[in-house]
């Protein structure tokens, strides 16, 4: 009986390192072909993971009301929601300030050009 614990024990010892190794996980599953190791870099014999989520995104002009609208996934070892939440909201913050900058920017230069267009209607209708 004894023998018979010990043969198990060792069979199961050989079977846990046969498929922690990547002799055992090529026997289970197909893996993808692979550059060679010159361009590879360093091979450890694990696959790239495959995400399952989309990216999480901002549009290229991003308006505060994207910044609302992005959330991330839950993980195990995920980041704390509450400082995620906090920088979004500086970063909602931030865009609608400068925003707001933009738009006061853009009313002053369009009031500038304004006036420099009428100061020149009146010289030009004097050399006339």
């Amino acid at each position: 009986m004894s023998f018979f614990l010990v043969f198990l024990a060792i069979v199961l010892i050989g079977a846990t390192a046969l498929i922690g190794t990547d002799l055992g996980a090529g026997m289970l599953r197909r893996k993808r072909a692979r550059a060679p190791l010159a361009r590879d870099g360093f091979n450890d014999g694990f696959d790239e993971p495959v995400a399952s989520l989309p990216p999480v995104l901002l549009p290229d002009d991003a308006t505060p009301a994207d910044v609302d609208h992005v959330r991330f996934a839950l993980g195990l070892r995920g980041y704390r929601m509450d400082q995620v939440d906090q920088v979004l909201d500086d970063l909602r913050d931030q865009l609608a300030a400068r925003n707001a900058e933009i738009e006061s920017l853009r009313e002053q230069l369009h009031a500038c050009a304004g006036q420099l267009t009428a100061a020149e209607q009146p010289a030009a209708g004097d050399r006339t």
